[in-house]
């Protein structure tokens, strides 16, 4: 997809719909994932043989104007030689939309770019290797349409795409139909997907008015908020404010820990099946039938955890968006988490996995655009759990088995989890003239390393004396599973 700036008073969103392909359209769905593939792995393949012949000349002393001419890297690039390349190794091109192969040299470009500025320094974050080819067991099933037929039925069942034809949809599309229709939203793309469940889906990317979004917006009457996620405990959520008071505790569902027993019958009725590997002759062979019927249980139930996680997660995060006018989380190191000097913390993963740390800041990083919020990063330096929230002491050590904050200086004992809430709403509080002064300000990341707020010593039972409450499903709403890049996450 090309990049271009948002207009002003619009903002992205995406719609997804889980679809109801017939038995002749599923073909024809996988046909297109299948030739995106296709396209990326034989531009891929050129590329590595232009490169190792760059290579294998270089080594014979020959300058640089007599070697093989590069393959450009950028989709026009890519997308030149692949029409000039396709009439001879893809003679069945014409079966399909010309953006199931756009899509795979769109992904092959990006994959490329991430590389070539992973290796220069500029691109931050994890390292990027570089692109590896496509298997069609592993690869995941995606398509991206851009142009042509691409929009949402009158009967909001049934949605256009170009080559596919006219898909139905399990559920109304009523929400996108009626901002089209109203002119408040554009289709910019849509993307065919299919997940581990074997079940398709559509999302549509929409450039949306922002004013159309603030309008059911209920304030609460305390503006600041802090947010700790937990891990260890049952909670997954603690909300509290500057003030003290704790105001919501969202309760974990653990998906993924509530479905171990099931997934540990699948996975040893597949180890006693005749899988794609041989340990004997190590070798790949070709599955049994009931070794693929096993999987697709397995992928079933771990997809219903993840349905189930995402489901708690949007409808916490809208009501987040949509009550508080600043929102403090914190930036914390998952990957760090999960290791400790070089070695895995066995008990730690499965939690940190259910608790999806990272997929809750990037819910709110888009959905306080959408609702007018601040959302206010606190570092991983930021001493949350180790400083008091009633006297501002810090205590070096605190171990995660340390359910309860108990202060040497003033004496305070308090909830581990509650007492961080506490401190990261004091930290969002000092953007709240900001907000007041500006209108709306931008969301960003505060240092931590020093900030800590040194307030007065709690008065007995100060600290919990604010009766503490649940966001109930009504009030949570529902969000449906839309993302602002297109894909659900």
């Amino acid at each position: 997809m090309a990049r271009f700036d948002i207009p002003d008073g619009w903002t992205m969103q995406a719609y997804r719909f889980a679809l109801d392909p017939t038995s002749q359209q599923q073909p024809v769905l996988r046909s297109h994932c299948g030739a995106s593939r296709f396209a990326f792995n034989h531009m891929l393949a050129l590329i590595k043989a232009v490169m190792d012949q760059r290579t294998a000349e270089r080594s014979y002393e020959i300058s640089e104007t007599e070697l093989t001419p590069p393959v450009g890297w950028s989709l026009p690039g890519l997308r030149k030689v692949w029409n000039q390349r396709k009439h001879e190794h893809a003679p069945w091109w014409a079966q399909n939309s010309k953006e199931a192969y756009n899509s795979g040299l769109d992904a092959l470009a990006r994959s490329l770019e991430n590389w070539a500025t992973s290796r220069t320094g500029l691109r931050a974050g994890k390292p990027a290797g570089f692109p590896r080819f496509k298997t069609a067991g592993r690869a995941r099933r995606c398509v991206r349409f851009t142009t042509g037929a691409i929009r949402v039925e009158p009967d909001r069942h049934h949605i256009v795409l170009p080559r596919v034809g006219r898909i139905k949809t399990h559920e109304s599309t009523r929400k996108l139909a009626r901002r089209v229709e109203a002119g408040t939203a554009r289709i910019l793309s849509a993307t065919l997907a299919q997940d581990s469940r074997d079940r398709w889906y559509v999302s549509f990317q929409t450039l949306v008015a922002a004013k159309t979004r603030p309008g059911h917006v209920h304030r609460s009457p305390r503006p600041v908020a802090g947010v700790d996620v937990g891990v260890k405990a049952d909670a997954l959520l603690v909300i509290a404010t500057p003030d003290g008071c704790e105001v919501a505790r969202v309760q974990a569902p653990k998906p993924l820990t509530a479905a171990q027993a099931r997934l540990r019958v699948l996975q040893r009725r597949a180890a006693r099946q005749q899988g794609p590997y041989d340990p004997v002759a190590k070798a790949r062979r070709r599955p049994s039938k009931r070794w693929q019927t096993t999987t697709a249980r397995i992928c079933r139930t771990r997809g219903q955890a993840a349905a189930i996680r995402r489901d708690v997660l949007h409808k916490t995060t809208t009501h987040l968006a949509q009550q508080y006018q600043v929102i403090t989380v914190e930036t914390l190191n998952a990957a760090g988490m999960r290791s400790a000097g070089g070695v895995r913390k066995k008990g730690l993963n499965r939690a940190l996995a259910d608790a999806a740390l990272a997929q809750i800041r990037q819910l709110l990083a888009y959905k306080t655009r959408w609702y007018g919020s601040v959302l206010v990063e606190a570092d991983r330096w930021f001493p949350s759990s180790k400083t008091c929230s009633g006297c501002g002491g810090r205590k070096p050590n605190l171990t995660l088995a340390d359910r309860v904050y108990r202060c040497e200086f003033c004496g305070l004992s308090i909830d581990r989890d509650r007492n961080a809430a506490i401190n990261l709403a004091r930290l969002g509080e000092t953007r709240l003239s900001k907000v007041g002064e500006q209108g709306c300000a931008d969301s960003g990341s505060v240092p931590g390393r020093g900030a800590i707020r040194k307030s007065e010593p709690a008065r007995a039972g100060e600290a919990g004396g604010c009766e503490t409450s649940t966001p109930s499903q009504r009030e949570l709403g529902s969000t449906g599973t839309a993302s602002p890049q297109g894909e659900a996450a």
